[in-house]
């Protein structure tokens, strides 16, 4: 499945060319260059140890992942190693030349590396081994296989556990697609090496066992957790129960972190996507049963009338809580249009027309709720559905229903709605018969797409490079604006992916 926090447009629509508009159409000949050169720079001259991070000077002295990262640190949390990793596949799969595969074999290797004995991923990974005692990660460790799960024991798990960071070397974490972003990838390579390579297919194998008894039994994952968990948390602590709306709620934050199950940043959506993908690779039911779990969740999740769309966080009694400062308890316009789109490929791949069901009055209700200019607020109260904003003074956040000038810019708070689009799709899928649901269509060659290819293949520069204005940190973290410019990941990902698809369509 494609990385989700790509947007819609893509990142190569602010690398316009001069004269690109009336340019002839490209060749695939011209495509195909122009993807070599790309990846070929990408893969010999911005990688360190086989890793990529997000940004970099466009003379590669600086590089910086969310945060400042040293020569010897790979990032995990897309658009970093994965994300790379991911588009050198889509140029395999387009153009069938093995150096693709390769490249995209030796992006494994810091993640191979970086794995943790709880399963998954952290933010980044470590390749020094001066520093590596920094963290447990899994070869260090010797460890080669899950663990067997615990029969009998008394044991809660779960994020009343976990919250708790007791082990804070071995953090897997699910928020913003960092471990689910590491499984697709690796599941991905490991089935285009026919699961041959030990390395990845034991790392898969292993960070899926971890997902699986990582799960809650109504389906949903916490946003991280700090050890392979001898078993899943009890159901009895964590009972199976559809969302309410709590009968009170604090104002100011409460700062508890009883969200335990969480659709924040994806965590839940993400990890249904990852066991899809997993299924689809290797056939284990396991797999589809937890993405038709974490779907369930879902479903469960949905908030009864008058707001039938979903929360960020709920805690074990399915209410909506806060999680940090600026994240209260409220139906959510951003992560209820993730949700809706997670149902829709849960149902692409079952067939099951229960996940279908919650959608339309999901729609209809974000329609009723969209600004004045068409987007959707982020947070919207529990039961009034009025607007909710906060207003930053100095470390503190006050909840308003005011959009004021004191919004802060860190966060969005008011964001696009993709609910046409939403729509759209759920017509098309509804319409279709259970049979017609997993056929792939072959990409299609359009002047739009030719367009777009046009404009970044002549945007490439003399090293393979596409450079464009903007800040990348420096050692001492500050912002500074490199003359030449700056190299990001997610561009070079995003214009690999659509020269890539040119290619495929143009056989």
């Amino acid at each position: 499945m494609k990385y989700p926090w790509f947007s819609p447009i893509g990142a190569a629509a602010v690398l316009v060319a001069a004269g690109s508009l009336f340019a002839a159409e490209p060749t695939r000949e011209e495509a195909q260059a122009a993807l070599r050169r790309a990846a070929g720079f990408f893969h010999r001259e911005v990688a360190s140890g086989n890793g990529y991070v997000w940004r970099y000077g466009a003379d590669l002295r600086l590089r910086q992942g969310e945060a400042v990262v040293t020569p010897t640190m790979a990032w995990v949390q897309p658009p970093g190693t994965p994300a790379v990793g991911d588009a050198f596949l889509d140029a395999y799969d387009a153009t069938g030349d093995r150096f693709y595969l390769q490249a995209a074999r030796d992006t494994a290797e810091p993640l191979v590396a970086g794995q943790l004995v709880s399963g998954g991923w952290y933010y980044h990974v470590e390749l020094d081994p001066a520093k590596r005692g920094q963290f447990r990660y899994r070869i260090d460790s010797g460890r080669t296989e899950p663990p067997e799960q615990t029969v009998g024991i008394d044991y809660v798990g779960g994020w009343d556990v976990w919250k708790k960071r007791q082990n804070k070397r071995d953090m897997t974490i699910l928020d913003d697609d960092v471990t689910q972003s590491a499984v697709r990838f690796l599941t991905r390579l490991d089935r285009a090496l026919e699961s041959e390579d030990q390395a990845v297919h034991g790392a898969v194998q292993y960070a899926l066992a971890s997902l699986l008894v990582a799960q809650y039994p109504n389906g949903a994952w916490s946003h991280n957790y700090d050890r392979f968990p001898p078993k899943t948390p009890d159901a009895g602590h964590y009972p199976v129960v559809r969302a309410t709306y709590p009968e009170s709620w604090s104002r100011t934050w409460t700062k508890d972190w009883t969200g335990c199950y969480m659709l924040n940043d994806r965590v839940t959506t993400n990890a249904i996507l990852a066991m899809l993908d997993a299924y689809e690779a290797y056939g284990d039911e396991r797999y589809l049963a937890s993405a038709k779990r974490g779907a369930g969740f879902l479903l469960l999740a949905q908030m009864p009338d008058p707001q039938p769309a979903w929360a960020q966080q709920y805690d074990r009694h399915m209410h909506p809580v806060w999680d940090r400062k600026f994240e209260p308890p409220a139906i959510t316009g951003f992560e209820s249009q993730d949700v809706l789109e997670t149902l829709l490929a849960v149902y692409r791949s079952t067939g099951d027309r229960k996940y279908l069901k919650p959608i339309p009055r999901a729609i209809a209700y974000l329609r009723k709720s969209q600004l004045a200019d068409g987007r959707l607020a982020r947070f919207y109260e529990l039961e009034t559905n009025r607007p909710l904003y906060f207003e930053r003074r100095g470390k503190r956040y006050d909840l308003t229903h005011m959009s004021g000038e004191r919004l802060p810019t860190h966060y969005t708070f008011v964001l696009e709605s993709r609910l046409d689009g939403i729509e759209a799709e759920y017509r098309r899928l509804a319409a279709l018969d259970a049979s017609q649901l997993k056929t792939k269509d072959k990409p299609k060659r359009t002047d739009e797409l030719a367009s777009q290819v046009r404009t970044i293949i002549d945007a490439l520069d003399d090293r393979g490079a596409w450079t464009e204005p903007g800040w990348v940190r420096d050692e001492e973290g500050r912002k500074v604006h490199p003359p030449s410019g700056i190299i990001e990941s997610e561009t070079f990902v995003e214009n690999v992916k659509m020269l890539a698809r040119f290619v495929a369509a143009s056989q």
